[in-house]
This record gives structure tokens, sequence and C-alpha cells, in this order.
């Protein structure tokens, strides 16, 4: 997939007012007059040489329709909001990056590519928002003032298909019927200033909420998974633990738009953490994204240790976390979570958190990012034999003529990389994963039978088996681990 350029997009899907039709540095009263333009329309000269297209935010900005301010933008695009700062020069800033466009039909392009990476054009001026109202209207009030004799223009340019973004007051609505609200961008900040410390920080933030996916939850009753194609739109009576069967590209009839390699010691740390205990746990995931070969390589987790409740704790474990990947050159690129006692498909929850992480990955640059979310079911007694099931899976955007639509949850395809031995960070990580859950309340009595013939402790081993790397120079700390897991229980 190519890199996502902050530029105007080509024109024969949106019948896009761009501002960049203009000459850079002409200015809009010295632009010649259309061929055929006669007398001068009320108003002055300006408005009898302008068209619709010559009508930029400098010219409204100069007018006294606009004025220039921060936080005065804003573009609301399936479910997501972003927020623009309007310079006195007529550009844009996005808050969220510093990123500086020229029109707003670049930046409502770059916009939407981040949340739907298959959308060729933006249609700025009937996209982006000035103090809640669309551009174009102001554009409309322009031509009334100074060409009243010009011929109505259609109230929107958006192209066939494009949804109405949605306003401040229906997104109030949608938050109270049930889905979680999108965080406010955070102050601005050029992209290259963007460390990968800063770039882990926006996805763990939620982990000490009670909203994000590190939530721990004791599984009770079974769920039964829904297929998505039942589930319509977004419905406040509907439980956010819902299940929903994942959908193959295939289909789609489309194909998976990255390629995935994970690493076996990444499958058996997390692995061995969603073993430990009876509510749900969470780690982040740590690896390389190769732009040339659209190559996402997972190499580590990054199991977090703290309980719900505890942000003291959860900022200090996301701190190391953060540290740990800048040292080791490693970019964050996904997360991962348990469900112990249930099938690995994602819940309504997990499917709109994982479309706020592949924003919030995407946007800090300027190219595509895949974010992966893995899913490991280690006690759900429908996995055939003792071995986990670990699903990846990554959302598409719902259609953009259903934009109250849940995000369709995509099975991903991967291929596993089988280490040649344990490294110390993994047997480190496993050591301090006992240490912090020893004595737990919810801790999984591995001397107790998992199954007739089988305790939790064999449940474990019989699943690590196969994700242990042939090399049996590190069997003796294995077994060493495994001894403080009884003790522990």
């Amino acid at each position: 997939m190519a890199a996502l350029a902050a530029a105007s997009p080509g024109g024969d899907e949106c019948l896009e007012e761009d501002e960049d039709e203009l000459e850079p540095g002409l200015d809009e009263a010295e632009a010649e007059p259309e061929a055929g333009s006669g007398a001068k329309a009320a108003g002055g000269s300006r408005g009898a040489v302008l068209t619709r297209r010559g009508i930029t935010l400098r010219v409204l900005l100069r007018d006294g329709l606009l004025e220039p301010a921060r936080g005065v933008l804003s573009i609301y695009y399936l479910g997501k909001k972003f927020v623009g700062d309007l310079g006195a020069d007529g550009t844009i800033t996005w808050q969220e990056t510093g990123q500086v466009f020229n029109s707003p039909s670049a930046w409502a392009t770059h916009c939407k590519r981040l949340v739907n990476p298959a959308k060729k054009s933006g249609c700025g001026w009937a996209s982006v928002r000035y103090k809640g109202q669309k551009l174009d209207q102001y554009k409309a009030a322009w031509l009334r003032k100074h060409q009243p004799n010009a011929p109505p223009a259609e109230e929107s340019l958006a192209s066939e298909g494009e949804e109405e973004e949605m306003p401040e007051e229906e997104e109030e609505e949608v938050t109270r019927e049930g889905r979680a609200p999108v965080p406010e961008p955070a102050a601005s900040k050029k992209p290259e200033e963007k460390s990968k410390k800063q770039q882990c920080k926006s996805l763990a933030e939620p982990a000490g909420t009670d909203h994000g996916p590190p939530g721990k939850r004791l599984e009770s009753k079974p769920r039964v998974p829904v297929r998505y194609c039942t589930l319509g739109t977004r419905d406040s009576a509907r439980n956010p633990q819902t299940l929903v069967e994942v959908t193959s590209f295939a289909a789609i009839n489309k194909f998976q738009p990255f390629n995935v390699a994970i690493s076996s010691n990444v499958l058996l740390l997390l692995d061995f953490h969603s073993h430990l205990t009876r509510s749900e746990v969470v780690g982040y995931l740590g690896g390389r994204w190769d732009t040339n070969t659209q190559l996402l390589t997972v190499l580590r987790a990054f199991p977090c240790r703290t309980r719900l409740g505890d942000a003291e704790a959860a900022g200090a474990v996301e701190e190391e976390i953060c540290q740990s990947l800048f040292l080791r050159g490693l970019s964050l690129v996904g997360w991962y979570h348990s469900h112990p006692f249930g099938p690995a498909l994602p819940s309504l929850h997990d499917i709109d958190a994982q479309m706020d992480y592949q924003l919030k990955l995407q946007g800090s640059g300027n190219g595509f990012q895949p974010c992966l979310a893995l899913i490991c079911g280690p006690y759900y007694h429908g996995n055939p034999g003792v071995e986990s099931k670990i699903a990846p899976f990554w959302v598409m955007p719902p259609p953009e003529q259903r934009p109250n639509d849940y995000g369709i949850p995509m099975e991903v395809e991967v291929a596993y990389i089988q280490d040649g031995f344990l490294t110390n960070d993994v047997l480190q990580e496993m050591t301090l994963l006992v240490e912090f859950y020893k004595g737990a309340p919810d801790l999984v009595k591995f001397q107790e039978l998992w199954s007739q013939d089988q305790t939790y402790l064999d449940k474990l081993k019989g699943s690590l088996a196969s994700r242990t790397p042939k090399d049996q120079s590190f069997t003796h700390v294995l077994e060493q681990i495994y001894s403080l897991l009884k003790l522990s229980s």
C-alpha cells in the first residue's frame, strides 16, 4: 500500500472545489476573469473575477466570513473526530500531529485515509466544518454577497456515496447510546518530534482506565458469538461484551492489506501470561513495519503487570514498556488480551478499542502503519486439544453509506517464525509475572484438575510445548518457573 501523503486528491471521484486550483502566489483579486464574463457583479471587482472554484480559505478570511483561531475546524468521519487550527494565511494545522495542510481537501483526504485506507478523496469543503458549519456553506454565503446574479450551486459537492459527517450534537447522542467517545486530539507536535516512546504512550494510555481493553473481567457464563451481518446499526441495548465472528478477506473479495510475521517467543509469553489468572490480561506488541514489503513483524510481547483501578502502577508499567521499545529500536505495533474461558473472538468493545488503536498508530505520521490485535483463549473447552487458540484480527471501517455501523472484525493471516532459543528477556518476564500474580485471589490453582486427567499446570505445559524452541538448554529454567507456579497457587 502506498504511503499516504497529505496532498490534494485527484479529480474524478469528488467534485471538490479545491483552493489549490489557483496558481501558488497568485492573489485572488489579480486572477483573470472567465472568458465571456461581462459586467462586474455587485460587490466589487473581486466578485467578478472569482469562480466558485477560485474561492479559497484566504478569500473567506480576507472578507471577514472566517476568523483564524485554534480548534475551530473539525471533521467527523466514521465515528472519528479530527480537530484543526485555522491560520491567518489560510492553512490548516491538525492538532493531533501539528501537520500543516494548504486546503480543506488535503486535510480531509489525509484524515479519512487514516480511518479508511481505501478512501481516494476527502471532499474537503463538504466535510470540514468551521464552528460546526460546513465550509461550503460559507462559500455559498460569499457568492450570495459578491455574485448575487451567479447561478446557484448545488448544496453539497460531495461525491455520490459520501456520507454526511456526524455533527457534534449527533456525536454526543451516539455517546449516550453506548459508543465510547473518541479522545480529543493531543496538543500539537511536529511529526518528526514524535519518538517511539511518545507513540507507545498514545496507545498505552487507556490501560489504566475502566474503558480501555486492559480492564480485567472475570469470565462467568458462556458467551455465544454472533455473525457480523446480524449486528446492523449500533444499538445501546446490545451488550458491548457480545462476541462477533471474524470475517475473512476472501469472503468479501478483498486482499489483506498487509502481511504479518510473528515470533514464536511472542506467542509463548502471551500464552503463559494468559494462563496465570482467571481474569483478562493485556499486553503490548513490539516489532517493525517495512513500508517497502508491507510486512509487519512482531518480535516482542510486553505484558502489563497491573491490576484494574491501579492507575499509578499502570502508568509506571507503561513507561517501562515504552523505554524497552525505545532501547530495542522497536515500534509499538499492536496489543493482546485474553478471554480466559471463552473463545478467542473479539467483542464489540474489543472492535471499538481496536479501531481507536489503529487510528492512533496511523495518526502518528504521514504513512499507513497497521496495528495488530491478538486474542488468546487459554481455557476455552471448545479449543481442539490443550493448545490455546491465539487469534489475530484487524478492523475494517464500516461502509461509508453506513457510518454508524460497527467496524468489521477481519481475520488476519500470519506467518509464524520459530525462534531458535528462549531469550533472557522472555524468561525474566515469565518470572516477574509469576511474582506479580502470587497470592492473587484470581490466580489459577494449577494443581487442580482442568479436565478429567489433566491439571491446569499440565494444560499450561501442553499449550506452551508447541511454542517452545527446540533448544533444550532452557528446559531446567522453565521447570523452575513451573515449580514457582505450584508454590504460588
